[in-house]
């Protein structure tokens, strides 16, 4: 019923770094090519953390999109719009919130780790609280079939498909629906059909998933379906009626865990971050002042590469056989540290220059970004009204 479409968005809190390279923005240089993709700035979720000193948002939001654009986002290829010109999405989530039990809020797991993480921060607001729920909004507004997300944050996606099927549930009331469903699961053939409603029983009565989970696969599996009737059999299935907002999948992302220069996890508030965009001279600096293996007090002293941040390094910019001369050299105190350090210098400057040159027209021009999400904020917008006339539709609220 709806095209495949990803979206994933990023909060504009300061420069990206090289964490932010390798443990998303690949996947979305990747996945640009592959199928539709919206990627957004999300300024709004910015403020829930930031709401007391919101004066980095804006340059933050520039700097990461030429950032973007620098590590190979194509705005030929993907949507790039900022998440707070779009004020549909706002609409959506209070709408959302009407019927989302608190419950479910007080359950996602990233809310109490950051309450407890950044307890030097006042989070205890009706915006921390909700974020869950705009993230629902960002995605759903776009009928997303897909997010590309890290393991901790599958517990959002899990959440954001509950919502929609909530939503549906409620709302979701298609004319003669139940006899559409009833035609479509003859259209699935006399063996199959039989075992989708027996699956579908063992579901509704007895609150079997593995029954629920098996009907899905058979659904998708399923060749002759057109795409309204498979949406329909996926809500006969789970009891809901008409499908207005889509359920979008998790996209487990392989992200290569590139640390921050001293072993933690990278980030500017840590000071052991590389920038996107670093100076040549200021990575040279940075890398040669990395700590290593304590064990290797002087030069002759052999020390144990996983001990050493620079391995870390090492792992996710080196080739097999310069990994191999680093293990060897540094057990056997055959190479120093400066030594070991050189490859990763070389690689890391290897991969920005093409970056440095990427950014460089928008840094003399910024009036091409603005252009670029001008365009992004059109083309989502678009997408947005759509969703919400549907929205307003099923709750009673396209009257006037």
């Amino acid at each position: 019923m709806y095209p495949d479409r990803v979206v994933s968005g990023m909060r504009p809190t300061g420069s990206m770094h090289l964490g932010h390279y390798h443990g998303a923005l690949k996947n979305w240089i990747k996945m640009q090519s592959e199928q539709p993709c919206l990627f957004f700035v999300a300024d709004w979720h910015a403020l829930t953390t930031h709401y007391d000193d919101p004066s980095i948002i804006e340059k933050s939001t520039w700097d990461m999109l030429v950032d973007w654009l620098a590590a190979g986002i194509d705005p030929t290829q993907a949507t790039l719009f900022i998440q707070s010109k779009i004020p549909e999405h706002a609409e959506l989530h209070l709408l959302l919130s009407m019927a989302t039990p608190l419950g479910w809020l007080e359950r996602v797991p990233t809310y109490k780790d950051q309450i407890e993480n950044l307890a030097n921060r006042d989070l205890q607001t009706y915006g921390f609280l909700g974020y869950p729920l705009l993230q629902a909004a960002d995605v759903l507004i776009y009928r997303a079939s897909e997010v590309p997300v890290g393991d901790d944050q599958v517990p959002h996606v899990e959440m954001m498909r509950e919502i929609a099927r909530r939503f549906n549930h409620l709302y979701g009331k298609e004319k003669g629906f139940e006899e559409k469903a009833q035609d479509a699961v003859k259209k699935l053939g006399s063996k199959r059909a039989k075992l989708y409603n027996e699956l579908r029983t063992a579901y509704q009565q007895e609150g079997d998933d593995a029954a629920l989970e098996q009907a899905k696969a058979m659904l998708d599996d399923a060749q002759n379906l057109s795409m309204i009737d498979r949406e329909r059999l996926f809500g006969y299935l789970e009891g809901a009626r008409k499908l207005i907002l889509v359920e979008p999948q998790a996209k487990l992302t392989e992200a290569s865990r590139l640390p921050g220069l001293d072993g933690r996890k990278m980030s500017k508030s840590y000071g052991n971050a590389i920038a996107l965009r670093e100076d040549k001279d200021a990575v040279t600096k940075k890398i040669r002042t990395m700590p290593t293996d304590p064990a290797r007090v002087r030069r002759t002293d052999p020390g144990e590469p996983e001990r050493c941040p620079v391995w870390q390094f090492h792992v996710v910019y080196s080739d097999g056989p310069t990994q191999e001369w680093v293990q060897k050299g540094c057990k056997s105190a055959g190479i120093g540290c400066i030594e070991c350090k050189q490859p990763v210098i070389d690689a890391i400057v290897k991969e920005q220059e093409p970056m440095h040159e990427r950014a460089q027209p928008y840094l003399d021009d910024p009036s091409l970004v603005r252009a670029i999400v001008a365009d992004g904020n059109e083309a989502a917008r678009k997408l947005a009204q759509e969703t919400m006339r549907d929205v307003r539709e099923a709750m009673g609220l396209s009257y006037g």
